[in-house]
């Protein structure tokens, strides 16, 4: 170290203690939760245009929720969280630019509890079937079929 580096060094804290930093106020404009999810899905959207389908289906394994500006959105397991990160900041760029704010978050929820029933047996089906259309147990009635 010598004289001139340490006068340098001195000169260059001076400019830095000069420079005042100007303040960059970024817009906070409200939105509802019907235009964050259009805007959501046309990222899913762009995402499977370009090939990422499994980022495509994470996006709309269900609708995010929205409680103030922070996006709420639930995945199936871990797994696809660590996925769901990797894209997340490319999401959130998104959805700050169209929607005119850069306040917005988003937050996930991991939720293992839900469970797939599969239906083994013939009534298992039926009853699976039945749930979608009540109209199935009329016509089984009507044309007096077995299970």
């Amino acid at each position: 170290m010598s004289l001139a580096s340490i006068r340098a060094k001195r000169e260059l804290e001076q400019q830095n203690k000069s420079v005042v930093k100007e303040t960059v106020h970024l817009p906070a404009e409200t939105f509802t939760e019907t235009d964050m999810q259009a805007f959501w899905y046309k990222y899913a959207d762009k995402l499977g245009d370009k090939g990422y389908r499994i980022m495509e289906s994470l996006l709309r394994i269900n609708d995010p929720k929205l409680s103030g500006f922070t996006i709420t959105h639930e995945l199936p397991n871990e797994g696809a969280k660590i996925e769901f990160e990797s894209e997340k900041n490319g999401l959130l760029t998104f959805l700050k630019s169209h929607l005119h704010n850069h306040e917005i978050t988003i937050d996930i929820v991991v939720n293992e509890s839900v469970e797939n029933k599969f239906a083994f047996t013939a009534q298992d089906k039926f009853n699976r079937l039945n749930q979608l259309n009540p109209n199935l147990e009329l016509l089984r009635k009507t044309f007096e079929l077995d299970l």
